[in-house]
């Protein structure tokens, strides 16, 4: 139908001027008006499509997700939304193999199962939407998993794991074969394949490490979006094969993007672990000098301070600190005294996790500073204070070749004058090994939660 596809048109150009958009601060809010209007103009154009067989089935499923959606973006907290997200990955990618499967499905049944009327180019994009579609449901669900430290796949990794990943992605590939080359098998040959595929996707990322899972959120909402555009090609849809192939596309700029700011390759991230590469200094002798401080100490340094930079980490989205660091930065503005952030990329748990939390508490994004910028000017800091990070800021980086995070860029805090570190313990960051910052001549720990330290650091001020 010509309204159809020119209502779908609409929709692409007004995904791609969300997308770009949603590149810059000033405009993001727009962009993502945008793109939403994008994907309720191609929903209704779906709607008079006439291949929709019934539209109060599809009605009857807007306002299901409708409601699931509203009652998810309204209770979820900013700390669990890596975990959103990574949910949203894997119910796009399961969304796209039940498409496929689906269409295989009405093909079969239209052609007495033998599909000889079907196309190879079909066939190899339905083939492709349900290998990765499945992958990306399993493995989301297990990142999910893994941002919420269940035990039970905290640590797992078995001697096995890398030749059972081989071997199932030989029989997935094998049968996604048979499926093209064998037409009157391709029921059984999909939905065996796709069973496959959800074991691979599991034991793909079950033994990936906490610090990576940025990574591999990205990459997962890559998955998510190449399924989504070979389902696109499987109904012939050209604005699913746009957009699928903007996530797609954006997922592996981003993902590029997160391994170069970890100095990891992608193959690293996905069969390795972050290992040392010989001995390296104990914590025992590197926290043997660490100095404490309280709230009132900080606060005498901060009122003498010109400029203060604030590094955050996960430590202060699990504290739900970023209100009250709004409320320090507001008063030492008001002071005269100039505020910035150092936002690491992979800090958090998911590209832009501190830039979200900061800009909930109406931080002016103004502040928010990449990790080379506020590197350039470090020595012209008076006080850095690090709350709750901590490889994004480990000095071992630079200066020892056999730390497991060597060569990985950070943010340089021990170049500025003073260092004050929030934490609770001196427990190590995700690649789990000591950090000197803690203990240099001129850092400082704090040992609190990170909410009650910097609450305590206002009031400290406030009463001097």
């Amino acid at each position: 139908m010509v309204l159809v596809d020119l209502c779908y048109l609409i929709a692409a150009v007004m995904f791609v001027i969300g997308l770009k958009g949603m590149t810059k601060p000033r405009t993001a809010v727009r962009g993502n008006t945008i793109g939403s209007m994008a994907m309720l103009l191609a929903v209704v154009a779906t709607l008079l499509h006439r291949d929709v067989v019934s539209w109060t089935a599809v009605l009857i499923a807007i306002a299901i997700g409708s409601v699931v959606g509203t009652v998810m973006a309204k209770r979820v907290q900013m700390t669990s939304m890596p975990q959103l997200v990574a949910m949203f990955n894997g119910l796009g990618g399961g969304a796209s193999f039940l498409i496929a499967g689906a269409y295989l499905a009405g093909k079969e049944h239209a052609s007495g199962i033998t599909l000889g009327t079907e196309g190879i180019d079909v066939l190899i994009a339905t083939a492709a939407s349900g290998l990765i579609g499945a992958v990306t449901l399993t493995g989301s669900l297990v990142a999910y998993g893994k941002l919420e430290e269940l035990k039970f796949i905290k640590d797992f990794n078995a001697p096995w794991q890398k030749l059972a990943n081989l071997v199932l992605a030989i029989a997935c590939i094998g049968l996604c074969v048979l499926m093209v080359c064998y037409p009157a098998w391709a029921g059984v040959s999909y939905w065996g394949m796709v069973l496959l595929a959800m074991g691979l996707g599991i034991l793909l990322v079950i033994s990936i490490g906490g610090a990576d899972m940025p990574v591999v959120i990205a990459l997962l909402n890559s998955y998510s979006g190449i399924a989504a555009s070979a389902t696109g090609f499987v109904l012939n849809n050209t604005l699913l094969i746009i957009a699928g192939s903007l996530v797609g596309a954006s997922g592996i700029i981003l993902t590029r993007i997160m391994c170069t700011a970890m100095n990891r390759s992608l193959w690293a991230v996905l069969f390795g672990t972050l290992q040392a590469k010989g001995k390296s200094t104990t914590s025992d002798d590197i926290y043997k000098n660490v100095k404490a401080t309280s709230p009132e100490e900080v606060a005498l340094m901060l009122e003498v301070a010109e400029r203060v930079l604030i590094v955050p980490g996960y430590g202060m989205a699990v504290a739900q600190a970023q209100h009250a660091v709004r409320d320090l930065t507001n008063f030492l503005l008001a002071k005269g005294i100039e505020v910035e952030f150092g936002i690491h990329p992979v800090a958090g748990r998911m590209p832009g996790h501190m830039n979200v939390l900061l800009a909930e508490a109406d931080i002016a994004y103004e502040r928010l500073k990449e990790m080379d910028e506020v590197n350039a000017s470090m020595d012209k800091v008076d006080v850095a204070i690090v709350l709750g990070a901590n490889d994004v800021v480990n000095p071992l980086a630079r200066t020892d070749p056999n730390s497991p995070i060597a060569g990985m860029p950070i943010i340089d805090v021990d170049r500025a004058r003073s260092v004050i570190i929030i934490k609770r313990s001196l427990s190590p960051g995700f690649a789990g090994i000591a950090n000197p910052l803690f203990a240099l001549d001129h850092s400082l720990m704090l040992y609190a939660d990170g909410k009650k330290a910097i609450v305590d650091i206002v009031k400290a001020l406030q009463e001097g």
